[in-house]
């Protein structure tokens, strides 16, 4: 079986053109040429195949099993070229190749979708890398330049190293599942009743966490790295502990998690602020994104 040869991009064209406007002579008007040129084209690009991409004996051009096998190729490398000319048309432009954002996981989900998806149709030839990580993991991944651009909590950042921006502040509350020690009680509950049940508590490994606390009460504690894990724990009623607001709202009102009310002060607010090293802002791409965030949260205020 002799070995294919090497097609050229614009006898895949000519073959796609002919396929999507049903006739060579309406491919041959559509591509502004000679239908002869559009024949030949063909031709010659089932020569360097070595297939027959068309039925012969028909009035109109019908594929045949390989022609369809080859239209699908010729379809995926045509987007590949196009997306490659529009990425390079990006980057003569200034545009970032990619943009690496990493996220703490209290920022509201319904908010990062949003911007994201704006982003996504905005700058389609740039890629984006996503990290959601908690507290100091995500200072961390800015500081070390893995990430650009990150959303964070309050990670006590020296002011040289980075810039950033106050973005929001997200409501957390106490809650636990119903069968828990905690819902029997009449509220408020009583500090001390916090101090002797199992809390659960989110924490990560990073250097700026390391040795401290955020709202911990209680002297027993489970340290979890991930909000979803944290969550099932807290339905199954292992334990209290403190969510953000939007992301238990439907399991108090199913009744899956209820809310305690305690005699203590409220726990204060989680603010989030918009981060970048100072010695390397974000691009075009990555500032657009950070606007974004930016409009976004402030339309929710």
């Amino acid at each position: 079986m002799p070995n294919a040869g090497s097609p050229t991009l614009d006898q895949l064209r000519v073959f796609a053109a002919v396929c999507d406007s049903g006739s060579f002579s309406a491919a041959a008007r559509s591509l502004n040429r000679a239908q002869s040129a559009v024949s030949y084209a063909v031709a010659n690009l089932e020569e360097q195949l070595g297939l027959e991409l068309f039925e012969r004996g028909h009035r109109r051009p019908l594929l045949t099993e390989a022609g369809r096998a080859v239209l699908a190729d010729a379809r995926r490398v045509g987007r590949i070229v196009d997306e490659l000319r529009a990425r390079a048309s990006g980057l003569t432009a200034g545009l970032e190749a990619e943009v690496g954002l990493v996220v703490d996981v209290m920022f509201p989900t319904a908010w990062l979708v949003s911007a994201l998806e704006a982003f996504a149709q905005h700058f389609p030839t740039v890629s984006l890398r996503l990290r959601v990580e908690a507290l100091g993991a995500v200072v961390q991944l800015v500081l070390e330049r893995s990430c650009v651009l990150g959303i964070s909590g309050p990670m006590g950042i020296r002011a040289e190293e980075v810039e950033r921006r106050s973005l929001c502040h997200v409501a957390l509350i106490p809650v636990c599942a119903p069968c828990h020690v905690l819902a029997q009680l009449p509220p408020p509950v009583p500090p001390g009743a916090f101090l002797e049940q199992t809390q659960l508590v989110l924490t990560d490994r990073s250097k700026f966490t390391e040795g401290q606390d955020f709202g911990v009460l209680s002297a027993r504690s489970w340290r979890l790295g991930d909000l979803g894990a944290k969550l099932a724990l807290l339905r199954a009623g292992l334990g209290w502990g403190n969510m953000p607001e939007d992301m238990v709202l439907e399991d108090l009102r199913d009744g899956r998690l209820v809310r305690l009310h305690s005699a203590a002060p409220p726990v204060p607010q989680f603010p989030l602020h918009l981060i970048h090293r100072a010695d390397t802002p974000p691009g075009p791409a990555g500032k657009w994104l950070a606007e974004k965030f930016l409009a976004i949260t402030a339309g929710e205020r």
